[in-house]
């Protein structure tokens, strides 16, 4: 028993030190991003705009498909989820199914990008992304995979660029955020005017800030059990190194600009506007009837951050005829992470896309 309790000990030590160096990142101006892990998937940049650089992945398979795929990540954490080890990477998964894979890195913003809103990241940042990848491929059409709020920004694109996009697939994407008993909707709309002192203060919603939120909705997850589970299973096979990395990348918040933060609390959760079609960027309507493309939804079960309800609205609110749901049985990030979802789940959108290419 001693030797349990000295073990998770040092477990907690080891992860209170992480979460303490990730508060210290986000307080800084700029955030680091060059001690990350390498990855499973070996990238070069092709492209870089003013908040974002693009990550290109070759195809592990020799018969490449024409259409390169374009992986728009979410803003406030970093990317390496996606390719996190051999036989836990998305990024993996898909090059080996032949698809030529380019992938967004959010470059975090500093005070001076407090200004930039939707109209900039969409807009600009990834306009530019995606003619890069045109003119990279040949190709004018690309199919695009959204993770959670970069899900967000790919149906922002979809809807406003939809001639652009050959298929669509969103993953952990939220769209209705009417959805009842889920803590971080429910809170979400509330946050304008209590965190507005603190948007004063930093320019910016502190990434630190944005990571309380999280832990706060699943208290028990972040604390001991977590350290339990990693006790149970320190014998497994690569599981230990799985969740030190998988606890590097949860505490990689990085900041929201200013202006992203209120149209997200206030446009997004507290009005709802997104999903009724009524959102705008840079004065222009994102309606989801414009989306015709192809689209496979996917989410996981078990996802207490965007419980499938949100997202299961999409597929009666977009205008494509050809539109699925795939249930997978994991979390949030299992979908992504876990060695199940890269045998089973993801395969299964390699094989969607490749019907469609």
């Amino acid at each position: 028993m001693l030797e349990v309790i000295n073990e998770l000990g040092r477990y907690w030590l080891e992860g209170a030190s992480r979460s303490a160096e990730g508060v210290l990142r986000t307080l800084r101006d700029p955030y680091p991003t060059e001690d990350e892990p390498a990855g499973a998937t070996p990238f070069e940049i092709v492209h870089r705009g003013e908040k974002l650089a693009l990550r290109y992945y070759a195809a592990a398979s020799e018969r490449a498909h024409r259409t390169p795929l374009v992986v728009v990540y979410a803003l406030i954490k970093r990317p390496f989820i996606l390719d996190l080890l051999p036989g836990r990477s998305v990024i993996e998964t898909l090059t080996r199914c032949g698809f030529e894979v380019y992938m967004t890195d959010w470059i975090p913003p500093t005070r001076e990008d407090s200004w930039r809103g939707f109209d900039d990241y969409v807009n600009c940042e990834l306009h530019d992304a995606v003619r890069a990848v045109q003119r990279r491929s040949g190709e004018s059409r690309v199919n695009m995979l959204g993770y959670c709020f970069g899900g967000v920004l790919s149906l922002m694109w979809t809807a406003l660029y939809p001639e652009t996009v050959k298929n669509l697939v969103t993953l952990a994407t939220p769209v209705d955020a009417r959805i009842a008993n889920n803590p971080l909707f429910a809170v979400a709309g509330r946050l304008p005017e209590a965190v507005e002192p603190l948007i004063e203060m930093y320019g910016n919603c502190p990434g630190w800030f944005i990571n309380a939120c999280f832990k706060a909705m699943a208290p028990v997850h972040h604390g001991l059990s977590k350290y339990l589970d990693l006790y149970r299973n320190r014998s497994g096979s690569g599981y230990t190194e799985m969740f030190r990395l998988f606890e590097r990348w949860m505490d990689s918040d990085v900041p929201m600009t200013g202006a992203i933060f209120r149209e997200v609390t206030d446009q997004l959760f507290r009005h709802n506007r997104l999903m009724r079609s009524e959102f705008r960027v840079g004065g222009t309507r994102v309606d989801l009837k414009k989306i015709a493309c192809p689209l496979l939804n996917v989410m996981g079960q078990h996802d207490d951050v965007v419980p499938p309800q949100s997202s299961i609205a999409l597929g009666e609110a977009a205008g494509s005829r050809d539109w699925s749901n795939l249930s997978y049985p994991a979390g949030h990030v299992g979908t992504a992470v876990s060695g199940g979802a890269q045998r089973k789940l993801w395969p299964q959108v390699g094989e969607w896309l490749m019907s469609r290419n």
